[in-house]
């Protein structure tokens, strides 16, 4: 069985991970598993790409022997030309909550209404697999951004992003549903369909 870590700390991340996941044989490691939840990187990329390559590389000189994931996530919100942006995690501040990052877009969106809040998420996966090769996927989930919470909790932006076609916000739909249509499962099952090469290359060499 191919071992697979997930270069992140964020255990609501790891999870929904894991979940999209659970249909491959393989098994999936976060960097506590291993050790390495001191190993922080500097997201100062100025793309997705960029940040996430930089998160599996860090991963990838410290061990070897495995498949490496790392991604990340940006909302990109129109009437703000593209903020928060790659900027999402961190939208109210380094260490902002997700509570906090949620008011704060609420409040740059005062008085904007209907189509005009349109969004879309964005995510970007890199993965290196045993040989040192890399490899960028995407996924991407239109919607708008709601005038005010709709279900509380949740992870990062949930409350607030309401998916094209359909009227409830992630948090209201649930964890099993939005990973049927968030743009973290458009790219990780490209990743799956990646790993699955990946892994038929290596059981016929």
């Amino acid at each position: 069985m191919e071992k697979i870590i997930l270069s992140s700390n964020n255990t609501d991340k790891i999870k929904e991970i894991k979940e999209i996941f659970k249909d491959l044989n393989v098994k999936v490691l976060s960097k506590k598993d291993l050790g390495l939840e001191k190993l922080e990187v500097v997201e100062n990329g100025k793309t997705l790409e960029a940040n996430a390559l930089k998160k599996a590389r860090a991963i990838r000189e410290v061990v070897e022997g495995y498949i490496i994931i790392a991604d990340d996530t940006g909302l990109f919100v129109d009437a703000l030309n593209g903020e928060p942006g790659i900027y999402a995690g961190r939208f109210s501040g380094e260490d902002a909550s997700y509570d906090e990052n949620n008011k704060k877009l609420l409040n740059e969106l005062e008085g904007i209404k209907g189509s005009k809040r349109s969004a879309y998420f964005m995510t970007v996966a890199a993965i290196i697999d045993k040989k040192g090769n890399e490899h960028l996927v995407r996924g991407v989930c239109k919607g708008r951004i709601a005038e005010d919470y709709r279900g509380q909790g949740g992870f990062g932006y949930d409350p607030l992003f309401i998916p094209e076609g359909y009227s409830e916000s992630f948090r209201e739909m649930g964890r099993e549903k939005k990973n049927e249509i968030s743009h973290r499962k458009k790219a990780l099952e490209e990743v799956k369909i990646k790993i699955r090469e990946i892994i038929n290359e290596d059981s016929s060499n």
